[in-house]
């Protein structure tokens, strides 16, 4: 496993991260969520992201009783908020109530003192940006947050952050956890850029697109019973004909390099310098495994450039 910083803080992240959505605490049975985050960390993971959302807390509940057989200060833990909690009117978003009690609830669920970083799991229109930017200041102040991040905001909204973070000293985001992946590119274009300029590092989500860049579908027709896609409908409705025909394609190069279509993904993903980690999920330890060897996978100019005339 090999190791980046994350943006312009001095935190060392894996390559390869793992992630708990749509995973543990409910679609994954227990025993297979466990054994996955403990062969995670075996191999050298040291980043693991969960949420208060995903199964209401029941993620954090299961990766924070797995990770308690490990020194605390051997790897990353992060979660988030601004999703919906309960039916109450301030049940969800960025004011200071909801930020504060909701990372205090998640602490009491993962039965840690502090998390490493926080993010703000959407942006909140409703709330002043700087209302949220000094609740998660004082979290970081108390020592229940090391780093604050955001996920899915657009580099307009991060400036506006830096800007008033500077104007009332308050601590800087250092981290954008944001989708990327061969069928999901619109970070390129200002995301990544703004982050390489600023010191905000990108740990992205969906990097495999659900499954659909393992090669693991081939048909519309021939979806495995055993899949998230069988079961999700939105899920489904991403797989397209032509998605399909370019993963055929992919594995194609792939097996000329003697690694995965996963693999292959995911080494596309680390050719930028900005991206700290890729956040996979792995019903499965030997998925693990799987993804964590392609950390350290460098693809030359002209793989690079067969690839792209395949995804164009």
């Amino acid at each position: 496993m090999q190791y980046r910083k994350l943006g312009g803080s001095g935190l060392k992240v894996s390559e390869i991260s793992l992630g708990s959505w749509l995973t543990y605490g409910g679609y994954v049975e227990k025993q297979n969520a466990v054994q996955a985050i403990e062969q995670a960390y075996d191999l050298g993971i040291n980043f693991f992201d969960t949420a208060n959302v995903y199964e209401r807390g029941a993620a954090e509940v299961l990766l924070g009783e797995t990770l308690k057989a490990y020194k605390r200060d051997s790897y990353v833990l992060a979660t988030k908020a601004f999703w919906p909690m309960g039916d109450g009117p301030n049940d969800r978003g960025l004011s200071r109530k909801h930020v504060i009690e909701q990372c205090n609830a998640s602490l009491k669920r993962l039965g840690a003192d502090y998390v490493d970083i926080f993010y703000c799991h959407r942006y909140d229109n409703e709330t002043p940006l700087t209302e949220t930017l000094r609740a998660i200041d004082d979290l970081i102040r108390s020592g229940k947050v090391l780093y604050a991040g955001v996920s899915e905001w657009t580099a307009s909204q991060m400036a506006d952050a830096l800007a008033t973070a500077d104007r009332y000293l308050l601590d800087r985001i250092v981290v954008s956890q944001p989708i990327y992946n061969m069928f999901e590119r619109y970070i390129e274009k200002e995301v990544i850029p703004y982050g390489e300029k600023n010191g905000i590092g990108q740990v992205v989500f969906s990097p495999l697109a659900q499954g659909l860049l393992t090669g693991k579908y081939t048909t519309l027709a021939d979806i495995p019973t055993d899949s998230r896609a069988s079961k999700l409908e939105w899920m489904r409705k991403g797989i397209t004909e032509e998605k399909l025909a370019k993963v055929r394609a992919l594995s194609e190069i792939a097996s000329e390099l003697g690694i995965t279509t996963g693999q292959l993904a995911i080494a596309w993903i680390l050719r930028q310098n900005n991206v700290a980690s890729a956040l996979v999920g792995a019903s499965r330890p030997e998925q693990v495994i799987e993804n964590v060897n392609a950390s350290g996978v460098a693809l030359s100019e002209d793989v690079l450039e067969r690839i792209e005339g395949i995804l164009k």
